[in-house]
């Protein structure tokens, strides 16, 4: 497990944030296909707080995209770097989950991230900040639509909705499980939107939420445990 500090000048302000975001949001790639899905590796990424004792642990899971089995994951634990400000976030989240995936054995591949994407209220979320950083191919599977609308999509499993900010499409609601609740898909970084749904469904042979997500939410909740066991 790695232990993460604070990096220096990171954002301390909702203005300081914000100004970064602009700046990196203009160097998202968004025409690019991405890997075809079941090939190669696809990593999850999630993180888990103890906000009283201001620890934060990240996980990174590496899974065969073929097969689903994990071949390789990485944990880290460090000090939470932001205040909670909805479209902020990935400020609370990244250096963590930076570390666990520098801590990986092997390259992430896809990485797919528990939240959002291009469906963020600035268009830059987790999966496109994440994706500038390190320059992987990222997407967003969330389990609600923030503030955006969408059409309830068919009962059957593969059926798809634009997720909509009025007439922009930001992402899709796609149904992973027939007739339950659909999760809601936006790409990050170098991968196209039938892309990522493809992945996502390629990663949800038997739940609603993708194996890589599954993996590294069990994982980072273990880590937080470990981490505050400890001190």
């Amino acid at each position: 497990m790695t232990t993460v500090d604070v990096p220096a000048g990171w954002p301390a302000t909702e203005e300081e944030a914000r100004a970064v975001q602009d700046e990196l949001r203009a160097r998202v790639v968004l025409d690019e296909a991405g890997p075809p899905p079941g090939t190669g590796w696809v990593t999850g990424v999630d993180v888990a707080y103890d906000d009283e004792r201001d620890v934060v642990a990240a996980a990174a899971v590496v899974l065969d995209a073929a097969s689903l089995d994990v071949v390789a994951e990485a944990t880290a634990v460090g000090r939470i770097s932001f205040p909670y400000v909805p479209g902020l976030l990935a400020f609370r989240e990244i250096p963590t989950v930076l570390a666990a995936l520098e801590a990986l054995p092997r390259e992430p591949g896809l990485v797919v991230c528990d939240g959002y994407g291009l469906a963020h209220p600035r268009r830059f979320g987790l999966a496109g900040h994440l994706g500038v950083l390190t320059g992987l191919p990222t997407i967003g599977v969330a389990k609600n639509p923030f503030a955006f609308s969408y059409a309830d999509p068919a009962a059957a499993r593969g059926s798809a909705a634009p997720l909509l900010a009025g007439d922009e499409e930001v992402g899709r609601a796609l149904r992973t499980r027939a007739g339950v609740k659909p999760v809601f898909v936006s790409v990050g970084h170098r991968v196209g939107l039938d892309n990522a749904c493809a992945h996502t469904l390629a990663l949800t042979p038997r739940f609603r939420l993708p194996e890589s997500t599954r993996r590294a939410d069990a994982l980072c909740r273990r880590a937080l445990r470990e981490a505050i066991t400890r001190h």
